[in-house]
């Protein structure tokens, strides 16, 4: 081997030897940023938007890795959480799920069933009746027979409300032709039997019904003899 070709073996080999030594950095600098950003955990983020008191289930949101000491404490990171639970504020499409999104769907008492009835847009919810909200239910009748009172009635009172539904267009019944197209939204209850007879014969014969919210844990008995009011007798 003449000189030449030793100077360009010791050439390779040191070319060799920087590479490595580049290499090793690399890995060292990677091992740097890991020991620093730490493990990575799985999150969940939305995939589009869910709107207030919306049932939540598993197929609203998309799965993601991202450093564990980056997420919050409330981060939700098994999708388990979102079982029997709904959304109480806007969830927007793309933010994480946060624990403190979501609350408990209310739930059945025992002896206690689901009536869901349209209520006037207008005049039953106001944007302010949310589901776990305590209501009295309060009904309008017109007068049986021609030139009786028309009377008002409280017919359920500390009606727990379930769920609200989404704004509806209603159309003029086919036999009341007077009726003018209006907007309801649906609204669930959760009621003994009687109530929810009571509450379903006001949705039918009622001119009108309308809910009064309760504050929280102000719920009232309202007597026999004040559950009924016509105008010709107030003093």
């Amino acid at each position: 081997m003449n000189s030449r070709q030793r100077r360009g073996v010791i050439l390779l080999l040191l070319s060799v030897l920087c590479a490595l030594g580049a290499f090793a950095g690399v890995l060292s600098v990677i091992d740097d940023v890991k020991s620093k950003v730490g493990p990575e955990v799985t999150a969940y983020r939305m995939k589009a938007d869910v709107t207030p008191y919306t049932a939540l289930d598993a197929g609203q949101f998309e799965k993601t890795s991202m450093p564990k000491r980056w997420l919050s404490a409330t981060a939700v990171t098994d999708l388990a959480e979102v079982r029997g639970k709904i959304a109480v504020t806007t969830l927007r499409k793309g933010s994480l799920l946060q624990s403190d999104m979501i609350v408990d769907q209310p739930a059945l008492q025992p002896g206690q069933q689901e009536v869901a009835i349209m209520i006037d847009a207008a005049t039953g919810v106001a944007g302010k009746i949310t589901p776990g909200s305590t209501v009295n239910v309060y009904a309008t009748f017109e007068g049986a027979r021609e030139g009786d009172p028309a009377q008002s009635k409280i017919i359920v009172t500390n009606a727990k409300v379930l769920d609200v539904g989404k704004l509806t267009a209603l159309q003029p019944d086919a036999d009341n032709r007077t009726r003018q197209a209006t907007e309801a939204v649906p609204i669930t209850f959760a009621l003994a039997t009687i109530d929810a007879q009571r509450i379903t014969y006001a949705e039918s014969f009622a001119k009108r019904v309308r809910l009064a919210l309760v504050a929280p844990g102000g719920n009232t008995t309202v007597p026999d003899k004040d559950r009924t009011y016509e105008l010709v007798t107030d003093k």
